[in-house]
Order: structure tokens, then C-alpha cells, then sequence
């Protein structure tokens, strides 16, 4: 069992049962099931344990038992999926089709029949699984792109159940989103559900305009769509993180020492420049070192005074596109420190790993500046994590204008991460800013971050659901 704690939550009217492409479970050991950490499921679990729901997922391995899982007080229904579903379903339709075309376009989506017919096949098991489980007149919180035909399919069976959908990526302006064959069916699979729920305004305007072009849905009040007799409420719920937790563990003595052998270790510099991202073609990597690479050959910044560490956690490594990403952002690491570092003294500090969260906090507060500049995200929570381990009420954070997060952390500067001199530009002011400027801006994304954790969004989706 974890040592997550049942925090005081509001219990919701009925038994709230979870869908998401994995369970948020993992074998430890002792080969027994452990609750994954991480601040989603923080929010959501006691609410589902709360109202007596269960929760339904893959559990990442192919061809796993379907055996319920007992843990933290919630029953797991473990979904199982095929070797031949892992490539179709999830690396090929969810990965390779529908997360680039979601992430504008950045790279090509393969349109494949076969990968289609899988991603059907694996959202009616969802919905089956669902309609068998669910209690009469549970609500029903569905997640992401991986299910997104999963609330027509449940609304079929069950018309008793109450469902939302939440989608934790970008969802595609109309002209992009025109380019998935199978568009009207994705269209018609999520307003089968009660409550849409996006990341930003502008995805949830964007699906009303995909709805209203592709089916004919019409929009009858303000986020409100009606289609096939029925009304659908699309808006924005911008996600965020345990705020409280953060700040605890920011707060500690192990941090603070941490903290000081980490810039011991890097050479004492002047400053500290900080990436962390998924090692996804989508967070831009190669772009922001090859920016920081012109700053050193222009001079702008001193390889003596300025390093960057950046942390790239390994993803998706069995598919192609995440192995070339790899190769290239490797080789301008190499290049550049060939370049400009000295004997013991790299510039770039690279790390192909994932760090767990006593080691990633320190790192938050040893970064002077901290750079979060991918070419598209759904909201980018590193940049709200950052933000609430600067208990000390400093650090700049250089965040790209192509996050959900830019619509709340104002007080960020703010970069288009395409064009290369504003990036190199906004760097520079980011090192050379006094400290008279530095304070005020943190001060503001706190109290930005501090009214709005991932309870209080957790609570506003369920308000509306539970209606």
C-alpha cells in the first residue's frame, strides 16, 4: 500500500468511477500493486474512495490479468490490452496519429486503417467494462485522447450514468483536425458525453467549431451544445498541481542542503539555467539548445558564469520519432559543450533520466532561470511545479506563449520559442534580471498557483458533473 493520505474532500452525490488509458498503479518489489504518486491522482483518488467508485485502466503491460485490484480503498479494473493493441492502439493510433496532429501538426500523423480499427476496438472494451461496473446513476470522469469514442459507446448501454471527458492535451483547431479521416466519428464519440472538459478556452472553442462544421451541433448558450436531441457543456478546467505539497517539500532542510551541493557540484556559477521535459519532440529541446549554443558563440553569456542543466525523461523509446529526437538533441549536447566547456566544467549538465521528487525539487530551487518553451502543451505542470519550489520567493521562469500555463502565470516572460531571436533575447533578459524585478514577478505566479491547485480543479469538474 502507498502512504497516500485521504485528504478532506467533498463526497460527491453518487459513486464516481474513473476511465483512463492507465491505472494508476504499479508492481513494486514484492510484486504487489502500489498506488502511483503524483499529484492527478492525489486529487482524484479519495474522491473515488469517498464515494465508493472504482477505477478503470490498462495497466501497461500486454496481455495482464483482468483480476480487480484492491488498493487505497478503491477497486482497479485492470483493462487488458493485446501485444498487437499496444502497437495499433496506443503507439500507433493514440501516439503516432492523434498526438502530433493535437500538437499542431509539428510532425506527420500516420493515418492507418488497421490503427483505427484497434483504437475502436480498445474503446469498447472501456465502454463495456464501464457499463458493467458502474453503479446505477454513477458519475463517470473519462480522460484523454486514448478514449475519446468512449462516451457514445457507455451513453448507448447506460443512458442512467452522468459522463465527462476531460482531454489533458491540445485539442486541434479546425483545419487541422479536419485531416483525421475518422474526424466524425471522434466528433459524434465525444458528445456522448455530459461535460467536455479542455485545458483552455481556445481548445474548447475549437471543439465547438470541429462539432458545429463536422455534426451539425449547434451552440445554444454560452458553452453549451446541443446535439441529437441532447445538451453537452464544453469549457476549460486548466489542471494544476498539489501546490501544499510542493511548498512542504521545498521547505525542508534535506531540500535546502540538496540544493547547495547541487551548485556546488555545477561549479558554483552565477546562474543556473533549468530544463526539465519529457524527451517529446513536442517540448522543443533541440530549439532551446541550440539558442543557448548562439548565446555562448556571440558571447552574450560567459560559459564561466552561466551553465544549463537540462533533464530529458526517457518516453515512448520503442518508437522511431523519440529515437531520432534522442540522437539529435544528444549531438547538439555534445557539440556545444565541445565548444565552450572546460576541463571538469561542462556547460550543458544533460540527464537522460527520469528523477524522483527529492532530487527534482532541489534541482527547482537551485535554477536561477528556468526554461519551459515547448512548441505546444495542453498546460505544462513543470512550469506550476517550478514556480511553487521557489518558496523563497525567487527565480525567473521563461515560459513559451503555446502553453495552457501562459493563460495563468502572466507574470512569466513570455516567449514565442519559433522565433530565435525573441528566444534569444528573453533568455538574456532572464539572466541579467535584478532581483527588484525578479521578486515581484514570482510573487504573483505564487499567488497565481496558490488559488488554483489540482483539488480545486478536481472540485470544479465534478461540481459541474454531479448536476
Amino acid at each position: 500500500m502507498s502512504d497516500i493520505e485521504a485528504k478532506p474532500t467533498p463526497t460527491p452525490n453518487r459513486p464516481l468511477v474513473i476511465a483512463a488509458n492507465r491505472l494508476p498503479v504499479a508492481l513494486n518489489g514484492d510484486g504487489e500493486w502500489e498506488t502511483s504518486p503524483g499529484g492527478l491522482v492525489r486529487a482524484l483518488l479519495p474522491i473515488v474512495q469517498a464515494s465508493r467508485g472504482a477505477w478503470v485502466g490498462w495497466t501497461g503491460q500486454a496481455d495482464s490479468s483482468s483480476d480487480v485490484i484492491h488498493t487505497d480503498g478503491v477497486e482497479m479494473h485492470p483493462l487488458p490490452i493485446t501485444a498487437d493493441e499496444m502497437e495499433r492502439y496506443y503507439e500507433g493510433f493514440a501516439n503516432d496519429t492523434l498526438w502530433p496532429l493535437y500538437h499542431d501538426a509539428i510532425k506527420e500523423s500516420n493515418f492507418d486503417g488497421d490503427d483505427w480499427n484497434a483504437y475502436v476496438a480498445v474503446n469498447e472494451r472501456f465502454a463495456i467494462r464501464l457499463a458493467n461496473i458502474a453503479p446505477q446513476n454513477a458519475l463517470v470522469w473519462i480522460h484523454d485522447y486514448h478514449l475519446q469514442l468512449v462516451p457514445a459507446m457507455l451513453r448507448a448501454q447506460r443512458s442512467d450514468l452522468r459522463i465527462g471527458w476531460f482531454n489533458h492535451i491540445p485539442f486541434p483547431p479546425l483545419e487541422l483536425f479536419q485531416r483525421l479521416p475518422w474526424r466524425t466519428e471522434i466528433i459524434k464519440g465525444l458528445l456522448g458525453a455530459d461535460v467536455l472538459g479542455f485545458q483552455r478556452e481556445r481548445g474548447a472553442r475549437n471543439f465547438i467549431a470541429a462539432a458545429h462544421q463536422l455534426v451539425e451541433a449547434t451552440e445554444v448558450d454560452d458553452d453549451l451544445v446541443n446535439f441529437d436531441g441532447r445538451n453537452v457543456l464544453v469549457s476549460n478546467f486548466p489542471i494544476s498541481i498539489d501546490v501544499d505539497d510542493f511548498e512542504l517539500l521545498a521547505s525542508g532542510r534535506a531540500t535546502r542542503q540538496r540544493t547547495a551541493q547541487i551548485r556546488t557540484r555545477l561549479g558554483d556559477p552565477e546562474v543556473i539555467l533549468l530544463g526539465v521535459d519529457r524527451l517529446d519532440y513536442t517540448k522543443g529541446i533541440g530549439a532551446r539548445l541550440r539558442t543557448f549554443g548562439r548565446l555562448l558563440d556571440s558571447g552574450r553569456l560567459d560559459p564561466e558564469r552561466h551553465v544549463l542543466v537540462q533533464i530529458a525523461t526517457p518516453t515512448r523509446q520503442g518508437v522511431e520519432l523519440y529515437q531520432e529526437e534522442r540522437r539529435e538533441i544528444e549531438q547538439i549536447v555534445g557539440e556545444i559543450n565541445g565548444v565552450h566547456s572546460r576541463l571538469g566544467f561542462p556547460v550543458i549538465h544533460y540527464l537522460h533520466q527520469m528523477l524522483p521528487l527529492d532530487e527534482l525539487i532541489p534541482l527547482y530551487r537551485a535554477g536561477d532561470v528556468m526554461l519551459v518553451t515547448p512548441f505546444r502543451d495542453g498546460m505544462n505542470l513543470v512550469a506550476k511545479e517550478y514556480v511553487a519550489a521557489h518558496v523563497d520567493g525567487d527565480g525567473v521562469l521563461v515560459l513559451s506563449e503555446f502553453t495552457g500555463a501562459a493563460d495563468e502565470l502572466n507574470d512569466a516572460l513570455l516567449v514565442n520559442p519559433h522565433d530565435e531571436h525573441a528566444f534569444e533575447d528573453v533568455i538574456v533578459r532572464a539572466v541579467e534580471m535584478h532581483r527588484h524585478e525578479r521578486r515581484p514577478r514570482m510573487e504573483a505566479m505564487r499567488k497565481a498557483i496558490e488559488s488554483a491547485n489540482v483539488g480545486m480543479w478536481a472540485h470544479s469538474f465534478m461540481e459541474v458533473l454531479d448536476t
